[in-house]
């Protein structure tokens, strides 16, 4: 019996084992199947979906982001812009082209200067430096111990600024007063550019002889450093002019290159875009065609004709009309383009052409290649041998605009050289004098009203978050009290901010007038470029500069992500 239960039970089992193993045979291959499944689907998604990047999209999509109304910018919040010195250089851009002949001066500078002087007062049949006990308290600016002590106490207090070309200090207005100058440069911006400087210093003998700074006055008071710069000429007839004494910053370089002779003009190569669309069009639409085409002529390997005279659209002007007849150089460094880009200038260009396109003589008429659609892409040119490629744009809107040019295919070949573009140093100067007038210690708040605090169906709650009262509760909890707070601001009402004046410093561009005023150094150089016509400091340089001043700010506040939850492009773009 008891062998009978055995089998009995041994026969059971046997049954139950195989039913087991197939129940978890079946729901293996089951989760399998869906896993694969559900990769299969993944993958066909990932290969099909398209997504809707207007820089990487198809023309649709591109043409859609510049003629909606409120994507017609290639940054839509148009209060902020951005250039080559403030963005991030990417693998395509080619290192800076003119980096500093000089380097900073950093504290190793500093000790490397001390202990030549010291090596040099030993090796020297010069009396030995004094002991404590006998220190000559005479301050002698021209001692070099004296610009040693100016440069430690710079590093000490301007952590943001790169120091450069420090001249000998002179004397100042008083006894016990050094007068120094120098070049620098902030460390946020990403240029070769420096800006000067020059200031009072009063200045001490400590115990043990060494030169210390007990005071320092504020930006531009050491006048008596002020450098002025020597400048000559040539006047009719090849005379060479005398030495005039000049306040222009000496690294402005506007001139305007020239073709020279007709052998230099028949060899070249151009890309020449007559005017389109995108004319009188808001700024940043410009830019992204205007680079579009110096990126196509970089990619062609050709010079880049270019027109100087920018519309500027209605939004940047009080009167609420385009303004024609701007110059490219009011807002940008040309200088630097024409170190980073081969340009000429169009008007240049067009008389060069005119004048050495002879059918006489022998000479063979310029080979000329038109382009009247963008649809002829930039790699259909690429080997075109013609001295001048002309792109023509006289297709209605939205076809004329030059970045078309760019679509499509064209976006896998055309970079845009955005390096290559650099906010106008005359502007940057402005930008400058403000931070070093509020000695680079400063907090910012970027304040975005105008047409989209109106538009409540939009941005529903961003005129209530941007008002005086939620202002200042919301900086409350992230700026100091007491702090100079320059506000970045649409906003026309100058007295709308007053409230923040009860806990802080409260700062305005029109604060600073005088910087573009009738006597300032902008004025008197943009005059000169605009053929002795005055120019206006308009919406597009104000943005410019608040913005750049904004930067600078050690805490920076921004509307659309610490003063407001709307979103920055409208309801339901975040």
């Amino acid at each position: 019996m008891k062998d009978d239960s055995n089998s009995t039970t041994s026969s059971n089992t046997g049954r139950t084992e195989p039913i087991a193993q197939n129940i978890i045979k079946l729901i293996s291959n089951l989760c399998f199947s869906v896993f694969v499944f559900s990769v299969l689907i993944f993958t066909v998604i990932a290969i099909t979906y398209q997504p809707p990047d207007p820089w990487l999209q198809s023309t649709p999509a591109l043409t859609n982001l510049f003629t909606q109304s409120q994507n017609a910018t290639f940054r839509i919040d148009s209060s902020v812009i951005k250039t080559g010195e403030d963005l991030a250089p990417s693998p395509q851009d080619p290192p800076l082209p003119r980096p500093p002949s000089v380097a900073a001066v950093t504290e190793a500078v500093i000790e490397k200067t001390e202990q030549r002087i010291l090596n040099s007062t030993a090796n020297s049949t010069a009396p030995p430096l004094p002991s404590a006990a006998d220190c000559d308290l005479t301050l002698n600016c021209s001692d070099p111990r004296v610009l040693i002590a100016v440069q430690r106490f710079n590093l000490r207090a301007f952590k943001s600024i790169a120091f450069f070309d420090y001249q000998p200090p002179v004397n100042g207005s008083s006894t016990g007063e050094c007068d120094v100058a120098w070049r620098f440069r902030n460390k946020r911006e990403r240029s070769w550019r420096k800006y000067r400087d020059f200031r009072r210093f009063k200045i001490s003998v400590a115990d043990d002889c060494r030169y210390k700074v007990v005071h320092a006055g504020g930006w531009h008071s050491g006048a008596n450093a002020r450098r002025n710069f020597t400048r000559s000429g040539v006047g009719r007839g090849g005379k060479t002019l005398p030495p005039r004494v000049s306040a222009r910053d000496d690294e402005i370089n506007d001139t305007i290159p020239t073709l020279g002779s007709e052998s230099n003009f028949r060899s070249g190569k151009y890309l020449y875009y007559s005017r389109g669309g995108d004319y009188c069009k808001g700024m940043n639409h410009y830019l992204w065609s205007f680079l579009c085409g110096l990126g196509e002529a970089m990619y062609l390997d050709r010079t880049f004709v270019m027109d100087l005279s920018v519309c500027l659209a209605s939004s940047y002007n009080p009167s609420n009309k385009d303004e024609e007849g701007k110059d490219f150089r009011y807002y940008f460094d040309f200088e630097h383009l024409k170190e980073t880009a081969s340009i000429v200038e169009e008007g240049e260009f067009l008389r060069d052409w005119k004048k050495w396109d002879k059918t006489h003589l022998k000479k063979k008429k310029i080979p000329v290649r038109k382009a009247v659609t963008h649809k002829v892409t930039p790699m259909q040119l690429k080997k075109d041998k013609s001295t001048i490629i002309w792109r023509q744009f006289d297709a209605p809107e939205p076809e004329n605009y030059w970045y078309r040019v760019c679509e499509g295919e064209a976006a896998k070949y055309i970079q845009r050289p955005w390096h290559a573009l650099w906010k106008s140093k005359r502007l940057m100067n402005i930008v400058t004098e403000i931070s070093g007038r509020l000695d680079w210690d400063f907090d910012a708040v970027h304040v975005v009203r105008g047409e989209k605090a109106q538009n409540k169906e939009l941005w529903p709650h961003l005129d209530y978050d941007t008002s005086p009262d939620a202002l200042l509760e919301k900086l409350k909890g992230m700026v100091q009290p007491w702090r100079h707070l320059y506000v970045a601001t649409n906003e026309p009402y100058y007295n709308y901010f007053d409230k923040l004046r009860s806990n802080y410093k409260v700062h305005l561009l029109d604060d600073y007038k005088e910087m573009w005023g009738n006597t300032s150094e902008w004025y008197n150089e943009t005059t000169l470029l605009n053929n002795g016509k005055p120019v206006e400091f308009d919406g597009y340089m104000r943005v410019a500069v608040d913005t750049e001043v904004f930067y600078r700010g050690k805490t920076r506040v921004e509307t659309f992500y610490n003063l407001t939850k709307d979103c920055k492009d409208g309801v339901n773009t975040c």
